[in-house]
């Protein structure tokens, strides 16, 4: 089956997931970490640790009981990570007759999307997915490309965020904004950032930030590495 990749927002929106299990449990950490309004918990048997201790945070609300139809009631997006295939399909069903997003672990054919391999650095996402045939390839994708990934993409992401709408608020035309973007990208800062040269980072900055923007490079590298 072939998925239409997309990054979805989930900030500030209500979210369910059915089952605190092991699988549960990973999909909710991700979830938190995309600022979500309320992340409501199910499973109707004693909480692990791990679950415990995530619970503590203001956004879970953890509830030892049954799924019920009323718990998808104002839900952006659902998640089944249950055991019991007749609660997951029943999920299934009644997310697909109220148009809400739901996942339903081990269960492509019963969810509307899938949730794929994830490397995170800083504001960095990257995704892999093998359209749900094989998950444990898509893994190994993933640990291949986190050796590639370090941090300091993370570190460059961040510097380009702070300099991007202080070049933009100079007022200068788009096409030179796009050069000066490019020219950066293909400068060295990310290799000097991976080698935690902060003094060669700063003189490249200087010769390819407009004048203006010069003094501000020890606020633009502050705190990177």
């Amino acid at each position: 089956m072939t998925y239409y990749p997309i990054f979805l927002k989930v900030k500030n929106r209500n979210c369910l997931l059915v089952g605190a299990g092991a699988v549960g449990v990973r999909k909710l950490k991700s979830i938190l970490e995309c600022n979500p309004k309320q992340v409501t918990v199910l499973d109707t048997a004693e909480p692990g640790d791990e679950m415990l201790e995530i619970s503590h945070d203001q956004r879970v609300i953890f509830e030892q009981r049954p799924f019920e139809d009323e718990d998808l009631n104002d839900v952006f997006i659902a998640f089944a990570c249950t055991s019991n295939a007749e609660v997951n399909r029943r999920m299934a069903d009644l997310c697909a007759e109220k148009n809400i997003l739901c996942n339903i672990a081990d269960f492509p054919e019963g969810s509307n999307f899938i949730v794929p391999s994830v490397i995170r650095q800083g504001d960095l996402t990257l995704a892999v997915s093998s359209g749900g045939c094989t998950p444990a390839f898509t893994k190994k994708i993933r640990r291949e490309l986190q050796g590639i990934f370090g941090p300091h993409y993370a570190a460059f992401i961040t510097l380009m965020g702070r300099i991007r709408p202080q070049v933009l608020d100079l007022g200068k035309e788009t096409s030179q904004n796009t050069a000066l973007f490019r020219q950066l990208v293909a400068s060295p800062i990310l290799d000097e950032l991976e080698a935690g040269n902060m003094v060669r980072v700063e003189e490249i900055l200087a010769q390819t930030l407009p004048q203006e923007l010069v003094p501000r490079i020890p606020e633009l590298i502050d705190d990177l590495i």
